[in-house]
């Protein structure tokens, strides 16, 4: 597996337990998910599997490109705002490595989309 897939990898194990925590905190103990959580983890993992960077994929908050829909992504916004400070008990290595990621460059590819849609989108 090269690093870049790892990653990926990496970033939806970080992903499925942000989810986890979320469900468990917000919504009960419980074997599993709930039906609502158990939506939005499939769609995540649609999403992340269809990226348009692929391997070269940014964190979700730096990429050009919000794939996903304003009601999906406000869930999983409000997931990450619950799950993020519980990250660093339960999964210190995912968090840590997650916010590493953030630090990171754009890949050429991201960059180049997100010059595009600059040029495209008029400033208002």
């Amino acid at each position: 597996m090269t690093p870049s897939e790892r990653r990926i990898a990496r970033e939806w194990r970080t992903v499925q337990a942000m989810i986890r925590i979320a469900c468990r905190d917000l919504h009960g103990p419980r074997e599993g998910l709930c039906a609502d959580c158990e939506g939005l983890r499939l769609y995540a993992e649609r999403r992340l599997e269809r990226c348009p960077f692929a391997h070269e994929k940014p964190t979700c908050v730096k990429c050009p490109v919000h794939c996903y829909e304003a009601e999906m992504r406000e869930r999983v916004r409000q997931v990450m705002r619950h799950a993020g400070p519980r990250m660093l008990l339960r999964h210190p290595v995912l968090a840590l490595r997650h916010l590493w990621d953030e630090r990171l460059p754009l890949s050429e590819k991201a960059q180049k989309v997100a010059e595009r849609l600059k040029r495209t989108i008029p400033d208002g």
